[in-house]
């Protein structure tokens, strides 16, 4: 008999990689999406199909901010398994929208547990939280599940409410319900507005064009970037054991925003160079600027460094990573190309 899986955000980066893999695995997927005026579905398109026809992919409206969504969902489908990756997951939009990003983030996590056992499901269904290593914040690298936490946004300490909920769920409840601390994950399919993409988009352009100029924020930053494949085989990972845990998914490698700059310019073979300090720091190009530094990109309380320790899941979840980060630029690079094909051609 197939089993069912439930995806909240489903339309996102992660939702979109889980559910292909998935399938793969011969599972019945639904898919939840919010209700908008546009259709969003472009990272989904190729494995959706109209509820009519044969297919074990199925899309449906839902909202994390609506508890009778929440609960008669769940109720409808009936899963072996559910995947919250529904969020608000933009660091810097959580400073603007705080109210907002809780009560996606937090509280959406807390309907689902509840929904859970409310409906007596609680031996039959295991449950996914999507953590984020945003939730270690200022605290010291490397950073693994005993490592304390310290939230730097509206987003992480949001996140991090999902993830004790969770723990609390488990605990009193014994529910299968279990975190998946994910450090930075990129992808082809990654959002416009986040770093990794909006770098990667712009220098494209650039390379073609000659001109034009990218604005960024802190390029001391330190991240720890993986692929967003390698990483959604770990949430199904943690689902398929005997009990729940909590694991850290990380590469184990840390970069700055500065060298995946130069790395992604290195793939296109733009030879740049630095000059000048601080706010006034830029990037040159033919003779040209083409990267400054704008204090809006600044978030309010920064994370400077953030480096995964990896050796839990990779010894109980026999889970590594198959990209490092030039294959990941690379893959990114590759499918940015595509996009700007396919829309001269439009």
């Amino acid at each position: 008999m197939k089993k069912i899986a439930l995806i909240f955000g489903v339309t996102g980066q992660d939702g979109a990689y889980l559910a292909k893999l998935l399938l793969k695995k011969n599972y019945i997927v639904h898919g939840i999406k919010r209700r908008s005026s546009s259709f969003n579905t472009e990272r989904i398109d190729d494995i959706y199909k109209d509820l009519h026809g044969k297919t074990n992919f199925y899309l449906h409206y839902g909202d994390l901010t609506d508890s009778l969504s929440v609960l008669k969902t769940i109720k409808k489908i009936n899963p072996n398994e559910i995947y919250n990756l529904g969020a608000q997951s933009h660091v810097g939009i959580s400073f603007e929208l705080p109210e907002y990003t809780t009560n996606v983030d937090a509280l959406g996590t807390l309907r689902i547990l509840d929904s859970i056992l409310t409906l007596g499901i609680k031996n039959r269904v295991k449950f996914y939280q999507a953590g984020t290593s945003e939730m270690f914040g200022a605290s010291k690298p490397p950073q693994n599940e005993k490592t304390n936490f310290y939230p730097r946004s509206p987003y992480a300490a949001a996140k991090l409410y999902a993830h004790w909920i969770t723990v609390n769920y488990r605990e009193a409840y014994n529910i299968f319900a279990c975190n998946g601390i994910l450090f930075n994950h990129e992808s082809p399919l990654r959002g416009e507005t986040f770093v990794t993409k909006k770098i990667i988009s712009a220098l494209c352009k650039i390379s073609l064009s000659g001109t034009g100029n990218l604005y960024l924020g802190n390029l001391y930053s330190k991240r720890d970037w993986g692929h967003a494949k390698d990483y959604v085989l770990a949430m199904w990972k943690m689902l398929q054991r005997k009990n729940p845990k909590d694991y850290v998914i990380a590469s184990g490698r840390q970069y700055s925003v500065k060298y995946f700059v130069n790395l992604i310019c290195d793939i296109l073979k733009m030879k740049i160079y630095w000059k000048g300090k601080g706010i006034n720091e830029k990037a040159y190009w033919n003779g040209k600027v083409i990267i400054s530094i704008d204090k809006k990109y600044f978030r309010p309380t920064e994370v400077d460094s953030l480096l995964g320790d990896s050796s839990k899941a990779r010894k109980e979840l026999r889970w590594k990573p198959l990209y490092n980060i030039k294959s990941l630029a690379q893959d990114m690079v590759a499918e940015e190309f595509k996009i700007i094909h396919v829309n001269k051609k439009k």
